[in-house]
């Protein structure tokens, strides 16, 4: 912590307990970037306090905590907003304009996926453990992105698959680095999951994410519409002139645009000091939640799972 606050220009406080944190009356807002099992812990004694919270992905390590979480927030009238900087990225800024203004007419069916060829987390054992995995880590940005284009239909059901080929072997882990067996066998969590949601406006969502994979790396969101399509890597959009085939690739501005994190800490900022509404808010991530949950509920009992 020491020598992370040198690199400050400002002098800053230092803590070990969130609690002591969340009493400091000069502290206006929170951002939580913990493992998932303490979101909620954190952010409630944030919001509790009076103070304004920015919670990473995903919400919380399962759907009763994150809904304690959003109730509290809204209680207490503090700016509450989701971490999920995959909307933020420029790209998926595009075609969220593009599906905005209809241009892909209804979008009926997407696909979303993230892959990692080794890339298992090791730096908090927290992500290894249960409320942990894959797909709250991961597939929850691709979820969140693709189920946002889409309009944000609510979900209905879901059917799904999960598990951990790689983990707990020692195997797949950040930059190849083999585990040892007493990391190996702490390991309680899916490292792929995969599946099908359903939404009320019958069209679905096809969700994969692997920390580890023999696939190359890739974050995948593609769009099918009525009127055209879309995918998000690179930014190329379908649809047909003329009665004949025609595709467009964009060539989005680079280095001059503000990267997403920018974008979403500038939003969080604006939302506080000027009282804009949040557009990304923890009543999201909860829907958000609610997917993700129901899709290994179903993959852990070989059954669709009803949603709401």
């Amino acid at each position: 912590m020491r020598s992370f606050a040198a690199e400050l220009p400002e002098p800053v406080k230092l803590y070990t307990d969130y609690k002591q944190l969340c009493r400091d009356p000069e502290i206006d807002a929170v951002f939580v970037g913990t493992p998932n099992q303490w979101h909620v812990p954190i952010a409630l004694e944030a919001v509790r306090r009076g103070k304004h919270v920015l919670v990473t992905k995903p919400l919380a390590d399962s759907t009763s905590a994150a809904s304690r979480l959003v109730a509290a927030a809204e209680a207490a009238g503090v700016v509450n907003m989701m971490s999920l900087a995959t909307r933020y990225r420029a790209s998926a800024q595009r075609l969220s304009q593009l599906a905005a203004g209809r241009a892909f007419g209804d979008i009926y069916y997407a696909r979303a996926r993230s892959v990692r060829r080794s890339g298992i987390p090791t730096w908090n054992m927290g992500f290894l453990h249960k409320g942990g995995g894959a797909f709250r880590d991961m597939g929850v940005h691709v979820l969140d992105a693709a189920w946002w284009m889409m309009g944000m239909p609510r979900p209905i059901s879901a059917s799904g698959v999960a598990g951990a080929k790689f983990g707990p072997r020692g195997l797949g882990y950040w930059d190849w680095v083999p585990q040892p067996p007493n990391i190996a066998a702490q390991y309680a969590a899916d490292d792929y999951a995969g599946g099908l949601i359903r939404f009320e406006n019958d069209a679905g969502l096809q969700v994969e994410s692997f920390w580890a994979a023999h696939q190359p790396d890739e974050l995948q969101i593609e769009l099918f519409g009525t009127e055209a399509g879309a995918r998000l890597n690179p930014l190329t959009v379908y649809r047909t002139v003329d009665g004949a085939p025609h595709e467009e690739t964009a060539e989005l501005p680079t280095g001059q645009e503000p990267e997403a994190w920018d974008r979403l800490s500038a939003h969080f900022i604006e939302c506080i000091l000027d009282g804009i509404a949040c557009t990304v808010p923890l009543r999201h991530g909860l829907v958000v939640q609610q997917m993700l949950e129901a899709l290994l509920k179903s993959a852990a009992t070989g059954r669709e799972v009803r949603i709401g």
